[in-house]
């Protein structure tokens, strides 16, 4: 007897794929998924993408499947935000190179450098080291066959201990179709941008291989914001029966990136090409990494009802990072994970059951100097930073109904932070008990113990449209940056409860997917600035704060057959992102009310293309934040409201070949793309990243 896996057929709500070709189109329906299901599995360990759509609807809550295919063959997928950009809930905006401010739900809005909030990962390998922080220069978004963004606590598989919830970035395997002996791309644009792009994939008896591999470069729009990368990811997979297969991955990075810093908001707004004075002079501000990540992960399928999921990965990275001082960080992080999935009826109605354990360990040798023009002068730090998180998770769906799924988790985390200070001055300094030690012993050790449950409905209103809701609690702790070993009140892990509703589905030329959420939130992570004169702040504990938004997702053909009539019609489509973010202190004894800063209150991006069945399309798009929002918590200065103008134009249909031009920010708009928040802003203070002005971009792929 086959087991069902899932009440509704695939809900292909791709409104992130490229419009470009009759196969970016949202499938209709297609049959239930079953465990023998062998003409979607052409992977055991990986998935294909209409099976990981089938699996990650059965999450009652926002999540999205992006074709990573759509956005590579017709923008230059410069950075995260070119992959993003039509996902609902998503604030992603470059700052300099491939850094970008990214937020989803208002998840890490205080932190004004790199990332927090949102758990990154690589086939399932995290990006994040182990104590929470996070990145994008690692991120190749030219090197990925789809990527799966679970918001807030719908990420239970991967800790569920984020407010923003998780990405993960998925790599072909020499079993998808669109595989082949090679494949390879260029792409050239403004600010001199250059990437050249390959690949190769293919299946010998049971064994199956993927590789590809980019080297890009750029002078970047900004003075002192050139850089260059080589990235490579691969895999190795082999099956040794029907029910058995095992794969092993493979990445490394070499990325060299100058950073030209913040600016004030008239110097962002009246000459955005300048870069920070002290970044140039006096620290030659670069960011440096180097990585190596090689991973395990196994998949044993028992009967028709059963699989597991088994793995191990371990990561070295060198972070050489000259800002205000030296850093030069070496990481070490290892661990594990096992997920067990069983599928079967009870009682005559359909049951399915999920259960994993998740190892995230990891050191750092954390040592810092004086910065002297770029160069390292004397030590000032030396620690060894230790993280150990390990996660247990269980999920049940029963289906009270043949199309209704009552849906019941609970995720618990045990993680421990320990730093070793081996650069400190044993008191009384020079013999004398009455002068200040400059180097207080600063090592430490703190551990939390949380849980997190989840409960959740989905209805399968026919099988093309779903709709869900679910009330989950997520759990943050937090990471060195945040932590203070000397002051316990700083390291008190950021707690939320969400509850959301929503719909996703495709009828006929109408592809939707809407999601509504509320988020109570003790003991948020927050910018404590002082002077407020630049984004440096200690991280301090807010007492309540609530987030709450829209996040819909919405694609349309608005015309149909205008030159071309038949079963497939040319026709004009709509496709559009709109987020409503509403983010507020609740009655904070400096703040009040205000409103939280950091992130626009509505942001569209928007496009309308025509596109003909031989695969030519072209049209507009829109990037629209109509309303300035603010920098600092006191709420008295804003950024500017601003709309980029876009076209694109290009040939997709689906084959070998494919070529794209795109112009960007056509009437050279000067405009603020992301900012660093503050207490209390000045005129004078430097916390805005400027956007890029005016570029064309073209790139052509083929694969034989």
């Amino acid at each position: 007897m086959k087991t069902r896996l899932t009440a509704s057929a695939a809900l292909a709500c791709a409104l992130h794929a490229a419009p470009a070709s009759a196969q970016s189109e949202p499938v209709i329906a297609l049959e239930p998924l079953t465990v023998e299901g062998s003409a979607l599995s052409q992977s055991l360990t990986a998935p294909s993408l209409e099976e990981r759509r089938r699996e990650i609807e059965r999450t009652p809550g926002a999540v999205e499947v992006i074709d990573a295919e759509g956005y590579k063959r017709t923008t230059p997928a410069l950075t995260i935000k070119d992959a993003l950009d039509y996902t609902p809930g998503v604030f992603a905006q470059p700052k300099w190179g491939d850094d970008t401010r990214l937020s989803i739900r208002g998840s890490g809005l205080a932190r004004n450098f790199h990332l927090r909030g949102v758990q990154l990962y690589m086939d399932g390998i995290p990006i994040n080291t182990a104590d929470g922080y996070g990145d994008f220069q690692e991120i190749d978004p030219s090197a990925y066959r789809l990527i799966e963004v679970y918001k807030g606590a719908n990420a239970l598989r991967y800790g569920a201990n984020a407010l923003g919830g998780a990405i993960n970035f998925v790599t072909a395997t020499g079993r998808d179709p669109l595989a082949s002996v090679a494949q390879g791309g260029v792409d050239v644009g403004s600010f001199g941008f250059v990437r050249t792009q390959a690949s190769s994939g293919g299946v010998h008896g049971k064994a199956d291989y993927f590789v590809t591999g980019a080297w890009q470069e750029a002078d970047g729009f900004r003075d002192h914001s050139g850089g260059r990368a080589a990235r490579m990811s691969a895999n190795l997979g082999y099956r040794f029966s029907d029910d058995v297969e095992t794969r092993f991955y493979l990445n490394a990075n070499d990325v060299d990136q100058r950073i030209p810093g913040s600016v004030t908001r008239r110097d962002a707004l009246k000459n955005p090409k300048t870069a920070a004075s002290s970044n140039v002079n006096l620290f030659d501000s670069q960011r440096n990494i180097d990585t190596l990540r090689f991973a395990n992960k196994t998949t044993v399928r028992f009967g028709e009802t059963t699989s597991l999921d088994v793995g191990a990965f371990v990561v070295d990275r060198h972070l050489m990072h000259p800002i205000f001082q030296w850093l030069d960080y070496k990481y070490v992080d290892y661990g594990g994970f096992g997920r067990v999935t069983d599928e079967r009826e009870i009682a005559g109605h359909a049951n399915r059951f999920i259960a994993g354990v998740t190892l995230h360990n990891g050191k750092n040798d954390a040592r810092q100097y004086v910065n002297v023009l770029g160069d390292k002068g004397a030590k000032t730090f030396d620690a060894k930073q230790t993280s150990s998180n390990l996660s247990a998770y269980a999920e049940n769906t029963f289906y009270v109904a043949p199309t209704v799924g009552v849906v019941t988790a609970l995720q618990y985390l045990y993680a421990r932070r320990k730093q070793d200070d081996r650069f400190f001055a044993d008191p009384p300094l020079n013999g004398n008990p009455n002068t200040p030690d400059p180097n207080p012993n600063d090592s430490g050790r703190k551990s939390f113990s949380v849980a997190s449950p989840k409960v959740g409905l989905l209805w399968d209103i026919d099988p093309r449209w779903q709709a869900f809701a679910n009330v989950s609690r997520s759990v943050e702790v937090p990471s060195f940056g945040e932590n203070s070993f000397a002051n316990a009140a700083l390291a008190k892990p950021q707690k939320a409860w969400t509850a959301e509703i929503g719909s996703r589905g495709r009828l006929d030329d109408v592809a939707w997917d809407v999601a509504l959420y509320r988020a109570q939130i003790r003991d948020e992570f927050f910018c404590d600035a002082g002077d407020g004169a630049s984004g440096n702040c200690a991280v301090v504990n807010l007492d309540r704060t609530m987030h709450q938004g829209v996040e819909l997702g919405f694609g349309a053909a608005i015309l149909k057959g205008l030159a071309v009539q038949g079963d497939a019609p040319d026709k004009v489509w709509l496709n559009l992102a709109y987020t409503f973010s509403d983010f507020r202190f609740d009655d904070d004894d400096a703040f009040g009310d205000n409103k939280i800063p950091g992130a626009p209150r509505h942001y569209l991006r928007a496009e309308l293309l025509y596109k003909h069945p031989v695969g030519v399309y072209a049209g507009p798009n829109v990037e629209w934040v109509p309303q300035a929002y603010y920098v600092d918590s006191a709420n008295t200065t804003k950024t500017q409201a601003y709309a980029l103008l876009g076209l694109k134009a290009g040939y997709d249909a689906g084959g070998a070949l494919s070529a794209y031009v795109e112009a960007r920010n056509v009437l050279d708009k000067k405009y603020i793309a992301s900012v660093s928040v503050t207490d209390r802003a000045a005129p004078t203070s430097a916390l805005y990243e400027p956007g890029t002005g005016r570029a064309i971009y073209a790139g052509v792929k083929y694969r034989w």
